[in-house]
């Protein structure tokens, strides 16, 4: 089955979208067949990539938050990775598809699937695949404390809200960073990963990061005697700013190890651990991205 075919993966909180459902029938018009199957409970991501696969399509599409498209192109690329994959970003902060240039408007996004797709890396870590970025530290304990109601209400905004009201509970964390050709120990405020560039609704921590040079993007920010100062240009900006105090590196790999534990966000999926292994796993996958995004080398 080829040809102008594609499989929608839809989180089922958007079922009701009006303007996805205008996106879709206006596919549909212009001689695309669509398929749509909704998401429910966690694993149905993972499952319907598969079924789709089974039943033949070449392309699929991933709509949802970022949590959502990181499942789709985990399992798609754990699947081999020959279909390619269009993203319809439909979270709060859309941060993977922000800072590639994919429009947040359904059928501008949906348009991306008449170009050609581009093999682009993925992060791997103990296992798992993510599309944007790995975040530790504070910034990390902020993504997952922002409630879902707050962030209907505010947007990405409700991020940077909920980071000024933990105030109290910021904390260094200490670990041991190795990669070739680096090494670094400390303290330390907030970490960035990055296959893609920001997080945690728009704070950019690895501005150069590519998604087609087989390396990961890394962004230490040193624990300052101005803990409050630096968290507050963190949440803000990002890292941009801070690039006197932190600390950049593109690498293949990278080994944590942090003995009292480090709290990961990937794309929105916790993960706890002491020692921790990330790399680059280069084109991974194929996906309909602009002619022009700053995240192609």
């Amino acid at each position: 089955m080829g040809g102008r075919k594609a499989w929608l993966i839809l989180h089922g909180k958007q079922a009701q979208n009006e303007e996805v459902r205008a996106a879709v029938m206006a596919l549909r018009e212009r001689g695309w067949q669509l398929a749509v199957r909704l998401t429910w409970e966690g694993g149905d991501a993972a499952r319907l990539v598969q079924e789709g696969l089974a039943a033949g399509y070449s392309t699929l599409i991933a709509g949802g938050g970022d949590g959502t498209l990181r499942e789709v192109a985990e399992a798609l690329a754990l699947a081999g990775g020959q279909a390619s994959l269009a993203l319809l970003p439909l979270g709060t902060a859309n941060d993977f598809c922000r800072a590639a240039g994919i429009p947040l408007v359904p059928d501008e996004s949906l348009a991306l699937l008449e170009r050609p797709p581009q093999r682009i890396d993925l992060g791997e870590v103990d296992g798992q695949l993510f599309l944007n970025m790995a975040t530790g530290g504070f910034g990390s304990r902020v993504t997952a404390n922002t409630s879902e109601e707050l962030k209907k209400l505010l947007g990405g905004a409700a991020y940077f809200l909920t980071g000024l009201t933990r105030f109290s509970e910021v904390h260094s964390a200490f670990g041991r960073f190795r990669g070739p050709d680096f090494a670094w120990e400390g303290d330390f405020l907030a970490l960035g990963i990055g296959n893609g560039r920001q997080a945690g609704g728009g704070h950019v921590l690895c501005p150069q990061a590519l998604v087609n040079d087989g390396l990961l993007d890394i962004c230490i920010v040193p624990a300052p005697q101005d803990v409050v100062g630096t968290l507050g240009t963190l949440l803000s900006g990002g890292v941009l700013g801070l690039e006197t105090v932190s600390l950049s590196a593109r690498l293949a790999w990278l080994e944590i190890d942090a003995p009292e534990g480090l709290d990961i966000n990937l794309d929105g999926e916790p993960l706890e651990s002491r020692h921790l292994r990330f790399a680059a796993r280069a084109a991974a996958l194929s996906v309909h991205l602009p002619e022009s995004s700053p995240l192609l080398g």
